[in-house]
């Protein structure tokens, strides 16, 4: 099957790939103006993009939204990194203007993910890993409405040890949402100047289910743990630290298992914590 090659404004190059990509992995990164240590953001976005790109599926892609291309040593030809120039979001609480920032990137992602022709496509936090079997479950399910992460694990970075979260882990973590591609029910006309509201659909990841439950779209949840929240980062929208408190019964070692399945390694501490 021939490759197709398309020219794209403001992405890397050009882009390669294949007729049958059925998922889109879209994942915003933040801008290093907003960031409290651009270098601890590159490595947890690294150790991201390598965890998504361990599909043992060939059959997906990648979209990475960001203000500046992160200079990481990791290549992937499943990977396009989409380059904006967004003004800062007018919201005044910092955590709904990072939301919106984080939102219109979404829609973004979401937007140039089309040409692809994607059956599905799930929004990814840059901190975040992912189970490598997601691209070929997808693959088995291709005309599925979609599914909610709801098993999945807490990580606080550095421990030894890790948490299953049993249920509603789509409640908490934003990496949780695989959608058939039309689901995301996005603008004909997109706009990436407006407030929280207009993105609200692709930031408010806990209420997708019921949104869509109330359009007669009962999205199922998937049959395994799909992704790692990773807590206490430094670079998270919000302190997550409360959310550590588990109960012993579902804390474990992290094996080596669990590292595989999910491209999950310890990080070198950051050397600069600055302001860009």
């Amino acid at each position: 099957m021939l490759s197709k090659v398309i020219p794209e404004i403001k992405a890397d190059s050009y882009i390669y790939f294949k007729d049958n990509i059925m998922l889109v992995f879209v994942i915003p990164l933040k801008s290093a103006k907003v960031s409290n240590s651009w270098e601890r953001v590159t490595q947890l976005f690294e150790r991201c993009i390598k965890s998504v790109c361990n599909q043992t599926s060939p059959n997906f892609h990648v979209i990475v939204v960001c203000h500046e291309k992160p200079k990481i040593e990791f290549t992937n030809s499943h990977i396009t990194y989409v380059t904006v120039d967004f003004s800062p979001p007018n919201e005044t609480d910092p955590v709904a203007k990072g939301d919106t920032d984080k939102g219109r990137k979404i829609m973004k992602g979401l937007i140039y993910a089309r040409q692809f022709s994607p059956t599905h496509t799930i929004a990814i936090d840059a901190d975040d890993c992912v189970s490598k079997n997601l691209a070929k479950f997808i693959q088995q399910h291709p005309k599925s409405d979609g599914w909610v992460i709801n098993q999945g694990y807490k990580y606080q970075e550095g421990s030894e040890y890790i948490y299953i979260k049993r249920r509603n882990f789509y409640k908490m973590c934003g990496s949780c949402n695989i959608l058939r591609y039309d689901l995301n029910y996005l603008p004909e006309s997109a706009e990436y100047n407006r407030g929280y509201g207009y993105y609200r659909y692709y930031i408010d990841h806990g209420k997708v289910r019921d949104v869509l439950r109330d359009k007669g779209k009962a999205i199922k949840s998937l049959p395994f743990a799909g992704a790692v929240y990773i807590l206490d980062t430094g670079e998270n929208l919000f302190d997550n630290s409360k959310r550590l408190r588990f109960s012993i019964f579902n804390r474990k070692l992290l094996n080596q298992s669990v590292k595989d399945e999910f491209g999950l390694y310890n990080l070198q501490p950051s050397q600069k914590i600055c302001q860009v």
